[in-house]
């Protein structure tokens, strides 16, 4: 019992248990900051992801309507409403 004690007194010991505690609970990069920056940081990739599948969808349409006259008469009807002179246009939301 008295050896047990000793070893738990070890100033090593509590120095390297201070030091964890410390580290790990009361530093201004403690563990659970990493662990929600970790986080934060997949979820930022997934967005990133996201984004340049959209960018490249994007740029696919920008080329169609560069390119294709019908997918420009397509794209004005559905985005801006156009029509042509002897048309009615009906916008259901």
């Amino acid at each position: 019992m008295k050896k047990v004690f000793r070893i738990l007194l070890n100033k090593y010991l509590l120095t390297a248990i201070a030091f964890i505690a410390w580290v790990g609970y009361f530093d201004q990069n403690d563990w659970i900051t990493q662990q929600r920056k970790k986080s934060e940081l997949q979820e930022l990739k997934q967005n990133v992801v996201y984004l340049k599948a959209e960018t490249a969808k994007m740029k696919a349409e920008k080329e169609a309507i560069v390119n294709d006259p019908k997918a420009l008469e397509k794209f004005a009807r559905e985005r801006y409403h156009m029509k042509r002179d002897n048309e009615d246009v009906y916008i259901f939301e």
